[in-house]
């Protein structure tokens, strides 16, 4: 009987140093990696997510120049203020075969001589002119690979267009032409942005697997794999080039620095600790950006991140819940919170400048349904859309909405500013708005 109590004892104030904040067992569980850092600083201690405004009344005047350097915005992610202000007129409608269950995807138009770039239900690729009319129309898939309704990334370096999807097929194809050059298959299913760098570009699959591949053949050149998760995540997994160096996200929330030519790891980072790696089927992380100096994203789990290329440690982190790409502008990072709030931080402190209740028109019972999908900041204006078909216009001074258009009544893509026109995709076409 006495050993009884004794082992009931033992267990007892194990379970209970496991539960104390302050306990040693409690500190190692954590992730060392941002205590490891004397400057790391988390600016709230409140898990909640921002529910209401701050500094409502302040206004905000950006100077910076209109980003026109396309490359650099790609291998940044970072879409800066694009030179757009419109009327928001319809002029134009891309039509094609409706994408099943669109509201689950992210998808990317790729532009080519201001061309519009995109695929249908099927797997067709299709190029448009700017008057909507069909320049070529291409499919590269079995009739039992068609039936699979393939999901299609792009990118292309202005000759060449390279297309991967999430059925593990990836090729190249001429952009003038759409005639193929060649194609392959992978082990796994392709779920990321694509990049290309020089002579070769970069996906990641669903094995959290970064693949480096020839432009030339497709020939893989050399991988970097990372900690699977057993449940695919439809979320799409985004990278960023900086330096001859690559920087990735994977589902579970890792980012990781690699050494393009040498195909080395450098550095990894978790975000996550614990206890939300055992939900981390849920987890949502938004585009990862950079300014060439620091990388800042944000996920569905009440967490934006300012990491540091170099190092890969920890500058500083808040509290916002978003999973949508951020945007920087200056010393400004602007980002919609999943509710529905326009938030600007200061990038060095990390500190919230403005927060704006940009949902405010809608009713209580339909905002808990609404969701946004994405949004760009033009000269004057933010527009933002959502999965209820709205897009919203914002006066980036002042950050509040100013009118709501309706496109549709379900899910449509974050807006796309090309040539001072804006794009937001549908399940069945494309429409352009001047």
């Amino acid at each position: 009987m006495n050993k009884i109590i004794y082992f009931g004892f033992i267990l007892i104030l194990i379970a209970g140093c496991s539960l104390q904040k302050n306990s040693k067992f409690w500190t190692a569980t954590q992730d060392i990696s941002k205590e490891s850092n004397p400057n790391y600083k988390g600016i709230f201690i409140k898990e909640e997510a921002l529910a209401k405004e701050l500094n409502s009344n302040l206004s905000i005047k950006l100077i910076e120049d209109t980003n026109f350097n396309s490359v650099v915005r790609n291998y940044f992610n970072n879409d800066g203020r694009l030179n757009y202000n419109g009327n928001l007129e319809k002029s134009s409608r891309y039509k094609f075969s409706k994408i099943k269950n669109f509201h689950q995807f992210e998808p990317e138009i790729s532009y080519f001589n201001n061309n519009i770039i995109f695929f249908d239900n099927k797997g067709s690729i299709l190029q448009f002119d700017n008057k909507s009319k069909l320049i070529w129309k291409k499919n590269y898939y079995t009739k039992s690979e068609k039936k699979l309704k393939p999901i299609l990334q792009f990118a292309n370096n202005k000759k060449f267009l390279v297309v991967a999807d999430n059925i593990a097929k990836y090729y190249m194809i001429d952009l003038l032409s759409g005639n193929l050059v060649w194609s392959k298959s992978n082990l796994a299913p392709f779920n990321s942005q694509i990049k290309i760098y020089e002579d070769k570009f970069f996906v990641i699959d669903f094995s959290n697997t970064l693949r480096c591949f020839s432009i030339k053949d497709g020939k893989e050149l050399w991988n970097i794999q990372t900690e699977s998760s057993l449940i695919r995540s439809q979320k799409k997994l985004s990278m960023i080039i900086v330096d001859n160096m690559i920087y990735f996200s994977n589902s579970i929330g890792d980012i990781s620095g690699v050494d393009i030519e040498r195909g080395q790891l450098i550095w990894q980072l978790p975000t996550q600790n614990n206890l939300i790696y055992e939900a981390a089927f849920s987890l949502e992380t938004s585009d990862i950006i950079s300014d060439s100096k620091t990388l800042f994203f944000s996920n569905n789990k009440n967490q934006f991140f300012s990491i540091d290329l170099g190092s890969g440690s920890f500058n500083w982190e808040n509290k916002i819940n978003s999973s949508l790409r951020p945007t920087l502008i200056g010393n400004y990072l602007f980002t919609v919170s999943n509710e529905g709030y326009l938030i600007v931080i200061d990038k060095q402190s990390g500190n919230i400048i403005r927060v704006t209740d940009v949902f405010r028109n809608f009713k209580q019972k339909k905002r808990n349904k609404i969701k946004p999908s994405g949004f760009v900041i033009g000269l004057n204006k933010i527009y933002l859309s959502t999965n209820n078909g709205r897009l919203i216009v914002i006066d980036t001074v002042s950050g509040k909405t100013i009118s709501t258009l309706k496109i549709d009544n379900e899910k449509i893509s974050r807006p796309f500013i090309v040539d001072k026109n804006l794009f937001v995709v549908k399940d069945n076409a494309i429409i352009k708005l001047r």
